[in-house]
């Protein structure tokens, strides 16, 4: 039994080692001492042996870790001198150590996990004897040689001037811009750094096996050497980087002791006494461009926050984690967005609204600065969240910034990722809501601004434009009504202007756009795949820029009449339901038919699709009796789009036909069809779910 599960530990398939490792948790549970020293040595052999392959290794330290882990080791010394398990355990510190070394990272990894189930067992013994080894492991590989640049082109950590090890803005930048010289010299920034990032998870685990002791090996230099890694440029690294600083923050003050005082909160927990820098470096981690490494600092964060005791000592670091933890809240990476949102529920306590009201200018500065981020991720975010501050936040407390933010947005209305450009619209459209008065100033250039994001070539875009100018309509009634009803009716008429084609703008691909933006297609030159930017797996879109005018930008091809026609009838559907409009919605409405009349351009079943889609939200909100009058001007084109070939098309159909079945009844629909065309009837008849 033995044998065949050693066996699988150090097979060269991984699922056959996992069943290995099952295997033996299995036996260790019920075997008896003489079996256990059988075990001993036999993982000894396998780490000695240095004819065996790496696997044999990983199996060694494997199978080592697992007799630790589960007290199967006893060191139990006496006068006599030391007893066998002890032997055992100080053997393999020494043969982790030298695994350390070793050229395949899954055994150096392994040797990690085993230093730091040995800090656990036997203390920080452990951790004093392979510090030097792991700190000097890190120092050495912080850097690449032989790529263009000397071994003394670059400072040692030691070296550094302090505001480069404290990470300020343009030093840290310079610090990263000299390792990235030119493109040419090195090498991609996600490939490996040798043994950096496993001596980074070395000591990870020593600083987990060691719990609150390790306190006391928190010192500068260990901290000097963490920092210059979170801010090295290669993404694995900064990410593991943030893992050791979430691993740090957990040794705080001893379990169950008195930490009420400051003063012996302070004494027991390393990471409280360096918290300022500490918190900085947190900060540039939750909002870095990439989305593991933000991850890995949001872990960090939230363990950081949690292990201090008290409301007052967090405190110290809201200025700085607040804004970029709210932040985070709309990350459009789904785990860092999600997990960001349970951090702020266990952190506020329910009390997010306050903080973001008490600390308002840091948060401003920091949303404002996000809208000017290389990652168009992040700018989308940013002008989520100034939406946010609009209608969540107390007015009182918003007030003062608001012409500032209106301008930040009025930026982000240009830019060329057209996620950014519809959370600029509805961020705009809520400030509007919101902030009447202080607002009514930038009306003359947010309604070009409105107009144009109503005709982008971006469904939803146009959607968000429509629900903004709603809100401007909501904001300041008739005074603005004139204009927006004028422009709805000029985009239905102007649908006549349609080219007969829309192939002319055949150079580019109507499939889903990557990172916001238009793509080209793309044929076989070489050029298009040559000195072109390199990206890894899970990396982001290189910069897009906010500028360059509406619609003259490369990214973006003009309107078509189509589309502004498209964009009315979302924005129609959306007044519909402001009472005091209904009366002109309803003039508007023949019109909206009669641009259905239209049907000699390629995007005709996209057009239909979103009337279908829109019909009865218009019936709902201007009520059954005065929609009924307007239903049959729109019969023949909902049944034309029941039988399109483009299938989102026609079941917008099917789906228009069921909601005005419900919302008038099926029997009155049924009848008005019978009226208008009774060869309709059938395909009425046939649709699912209608019953009389």
């Amino acid at each position: 039994m033995a044998l065949e599960f050693i066996t699988k530990l150090c097979s060269k398939a991984k699922l056959d080692r996992d069943r290995g490792f099952a295997d033996l948790e299995e036996y260790v549970n019920v075997c008896d001492e003489e079996e256990t020293i059988s075990l001993q040595q036999d993982f000894l052999r396998l780490l000695s042996d240095y004819d065996l392959g790496w696997e044999s290794r990983h199996g060694g330290l494997s199978g080592a870790r697992c007799l630790f882990e589960h007290g199967k080791i006893r060191m139990d010394d006496d006068e006599t001198g030391l007893s066998p398990g002890t032997t055992f355990a100080y053997t393999m510190i020494e043969k982790a150590m030298e695994m350390l070394e070793h050229e395949e990272f899954r055994v150096r990894i392994a040797a990690g996990e085993l230093l730091g189930v040995l800090c656990k067992i036997i203390g920080t013994e452990v951790y004093e004897r392979c510090k030097d080894q792991i700190t000097q492991g890190i120092r050495t590989n912080l850097e690449r040689h032989g790529l263009g640049l000397s071994e003394d082109s670059l400072d040692s950590p030691s070296d550094q001037p302090e505001s480069i090890m404290f990470g300020s803005p343009n030093t840290s930048a310079r610090l990263i811009e000299r390792r990235s010289s030119e493109a040419k010299e090195i090498l991609h920034d996600t490939a490996g750094w040798k043994s950096l990032e496993t001596y980074m998870k070395c000591l990870q685990s020593v600083i987990l096996g060691c719990g609150y002791r390790f306190n006391d090996f928190v010192d500068q230099e260990l901290l000097d050497l963490i920092f210059e890694a979170l801010m090295h440029t290669n993404r694995f690294v900064r990410e593991t980087g943030f893992y050791v600083c979430g691993a740090l923050v957990t040794c705080g003050a001893k379990e169950g002791s008195e930490t009420d005082s400051e003063a012996k909160l302070t004494g027991e927990n390393a990471i409280y006494r360096h918290g300022k820098v500490f918190t900085e470096y947190l900060g540039r981690g939750v909002a870095d461009n990439w989305s593991q490494v933000r991850m890995a600092a949001s872990v960090a964060t939230r363990q950081f926050l949690t292990s201090l005791p008290t409301e007052e000592a967090r405190e110290k670091f809201y200025p700085i984690l607040i804004p970029r933890m709210c932040l985070n809240r709309y990350y459009m990476a789904e785990g860092v967005r999600l997990y960001s949102q349970e951090t702020w529920r266990q952190i506020t306590k329910g009390e997010g609204k306050h903080l973001v009201e008490k600390y308002i200018d840091q948060v401003v500065d920091y949303y404002i600065l996000a809208t000017d981020s290389d990652n168009h991720a992040v700018r989308e975010a940013a002008c989520a969240c100034i939406a946010e501050l609009g209608s969540k936040i107390e007015k009182s407390a918003v007030s003062p910034y608001v012409s500032k933010l209106l301008e930040t947005l009025l930026v982000c209305f240009n830019d060329d990722s057209w996620p950014v450009r519809d959370a600029a619209c509805l961020a705009c459209g809520h400030f509007v809501l919101c902030f009447p008065q202080e607002s009514k100033s930038s009306l003359p250039a947010l309604f070009p601004l409105f107009f144009n994001n109503l005709q982008d070539n971006i469904p939803s875009v146009r959607h968000g434009a429509a629900v903004a100018i709603t809100n401007i309509v909501k904001a300041y009634g008739p005074t603005e009504q004139e204009v927006v009803f004028s422009k709805i009716k000029e985009g239905f008429e102007k649908i006549k202007e349609q080219p007969a084609t829309a192939e002319k703008y055949g150079n580019l691909d109507s499939s889903p756009a990557t990172f916001g933006v238009v793509k080209y297609l793309r044929d076989n030159d070489m050029d298009l795949h040559t000195d072109q930017t390199m990206y890894s797996c899970g990396s982001l879109a290189p910069k897009m820029g906010r500028g360059g005018g509406c619609m003259d930008h490369k990214f973006r091809k003009p309107p078509q009449p189509w589309e502004l026609a498209d964009g009315c009838v979302h924005l129609l559907a959306e007044l519909s339901h402001i009472p005091d409009v209904s009366g002109q919605v309803s003039k508007l409405i023949p019109n909206m038919a009669t641009a259905c009349n239209v049907k000699n351009y390629t995007r005709y079943p996209n057009f239909l699709e979103t009337v279908c889609k829109q019909l009865p939200n218009i019936a709902k909100g201007l009520g059954k009796r005065p929609f009924k009058m307007y239903l049959e001007m729109f019969l023949d084109y909902i049944f034309e789009a029941l039988d399109c070939d483009v299938v989102l098309t026609s079941s917008a159909a099917s789906q228009c036909l069921m909601d005005l079945s419900l919302f008038l009844g099926p029997g009155i629909v049924r009848g008005r069809i019978e009226s208008f065309n009774s060869s309709y009837l059938p395909k009425f008849d046939s649709l699912p779910g209608l019953s009389y």
